[in-house]
């Protein structure tokens, strides 16, 4: 059973950390990896994960975080904004995670309606979606696990579907469309 919940947390589009009452993380996804990569975690996550254990030990944790625990902010070298929703495990252990989430271009585009509209195939939105959202193409081939030059062929394809040459002129086009949901 662990090895199914490792393979679903490691394939999930979001960020998963684990901390453990000494504020130690015991486990990340690879999303986490990629964006701690790229990015430091918020200052304040420190802090209030360290006020969330304190609130368990002293058993007041639903009445000093009555609902749920995120926050959203801006980071250093990135243009999105980012959530971090907290999740809190009392028992069988002790246990603080986050979900780390990108706001992201590809969220405000309603891409099954440009899947239609460019007759794109399933994969190629996958690499749509991720163009959108600023990667480069080696961080696309590790997230979907293919080569570089498979992101190549399948960018060509969908270059050639939408009638553009480049990132650029992809993404004009589609925030012109009017495909926003």
């Amino acid at each position: 059973m662990d090895d199914i919940v490792a393979v679903i947390l490691n394939k999930m589009p979001v960020g998963v950390i684990v901390y453990d009452k000494k504020l130690q993380m015991i486990y990340s996804n690879r999303m986490a990896a990629n964006f701690l990569k790229r990015y430091l975690l918020p200052d304040e996550i420190p802090p209030l994960t360290r006020r969330i254990f304190d609130a368990m030990d002293k058993s007041s944790l639903h009445e000093l975080f009555p609902g749920e625990v995120y926050m959203l902010r801006r980071l250093d070298g990135s243009s999105s904004n980012w959530i971090f929703k907290f999740f809190i495990a009392e028992s069988p252990k002790p246990l603080v995670g986050i979900f780390i989430l990108e706001e992201t271009v590809s969220q405000k585009l309603d891409m099954n309606e440009i899947r239609k509209q460019f007759r794109l195939t399933r994969r190629e939105t996958d690499i749509l979606r991720r163009v959108l959202d600023g990667l480069k193409n080696v961080e696309i081939a590790e997230e979907l696990e293919i080569s570089e030059q498979t992101v190549k062929d399948h960018l060509s394809n969908i270059y050639m579907k939408s009638g553009v040459e480049n990132r650029f002129d992809l993404a004009r086009l589609l925030m012109n469309t009017g495909s926003s949901s």
